[in-house]
């Protein structure tokens, strides 16, 4: 006895596909508004903590030759970031050459921090890198995961060596340092059981992170000094370092722009620091980083991928 199954037709599939699309849309624009919604009460809650006019004397008379200084340090940090990458896309035989990756990386770093509503950059590269290059989507998308995570156990180390400098709690010493190489090992032992094909990759992108961390450092180093702020104040280092890994959760526009300055100015008013200039050097490290992502519009009309001529 034959059972006739329904099949759908042509137009159902359609509507079906039309859904699908409507929804992810629609997750999108709720993503924006939440990610809009915490931006703006973040700087509602600074603006009624601080002195805006104060903040923005500060900020006029800061010395644009240290901030140029700071911003060349930026790029350089993500230059550093780009060749980490490029380990892992070795890793899993994607072979782009380091100018085509750090093109491409730029690519990344313009959409997501101008292009907070649409796709973001990392998905975009794993797009373009499976239209060009017919990479797995799967392994791609491991490697840029693994490359934010290799970067943030870079982050954890240098924060609890900063942590155990300015915390005057012999316990929190402790728990940073212990979670830091904790979260190494961890880490290591993840990409050796689930992620094989990174593993040799595992401790060079680990290194190449922790020079993307220090240089940053650095650059933030050279904007204290534009302020004309003591650079041995090593709270304001350790504040950047939490504030770098709050940022990472997605949860407002422009790469944690309003939460990061919401842990600044809280950070200040714990080592009795001045709020003021904890929004300031907050402020001033977007604006590097927005003026180190703007190259990136270039590569929006011209392919990073393409061979030079």
């Amino acid at each position: 006895m034959l059972i006739n199954l329904p099949i759908l037709s042509e137009p159902q599939n359609r509507m079906e596909e039309v859904t699908v699309k409507q929804q992810s849309k629609l997750n999108k624009l709720l993503k924006l508004i939440l990610k809009l919604a915490v931006t703006v009460a973040c700087f509602w809650y600074i603006f009624q903590k601080i002195d805006f006019n104060a903040a923005k004397d500060a900020f006029l008379k800061a010395n644009w030759s240290w901030l140029f200084l700071a911003i060349l340090l930026l790029i350089l940090s993500k230059v550093f970031s780009a060749l980490r990458l490029n380990i892992y896309f070795r890793n899993i035989e994607i072979h782009l050459s380091e100018w085509k990756n750090i093109r491409l990386y730029w690519l990344g770093m313009f959409y997501n921090l101008f292009l907070p509503g649409s796709i973001s950059g990392d998905a975009y590269k794993v797009i373009l890198l499976k239209r060009r290059c017919n990479s797995s989507y799967r392994k791609t998308t491991a490697a840029v995961l693994l490359d934010r995570f290799s970067g943030l156990a870079a982050l954890g180390l240098i924060l609890s060596i900063y942590g155990s400098l300015v915390l005057d709690k012999r316990v929190y010493d402790i728990v940073l340092i212990s979670g830091a190489f904790i979260s190494i090992v961890v880490f290591y032992f993840i990409v050796r059981l689930y992620f094989k094909d990174f593993l040799p990759g595992f401790w060079s992108t680990f290194f190449w992170g922790l020079f993307v961390q220090l240089t940053q450092v650095i650059c933030l180093y050279c904007i204290l000094l534009s302020l004309g702020l003591p650079p041995h104040q090593s709270q304001w280092i350790f504040i950047f370092l939490l504030a770098a890994v709050v940022a990472v959760f997605p949860i407002s526009l422009g790469g944690g722009l309003g939460t990061r300055e919401v842990v600044f100015v809280e950070g200040a008013k714990y080592f009795h620091l001045d709020p003021q200039s904890g929004l300031i050097i907050s402020l001033l490290f977007y604006l590097s980083t927005v003026v180190a992502s703007l190259w990136g519009l270039f590569f929006v009309f011209k392919d990073p991928l393409k061979d030079d001529a």
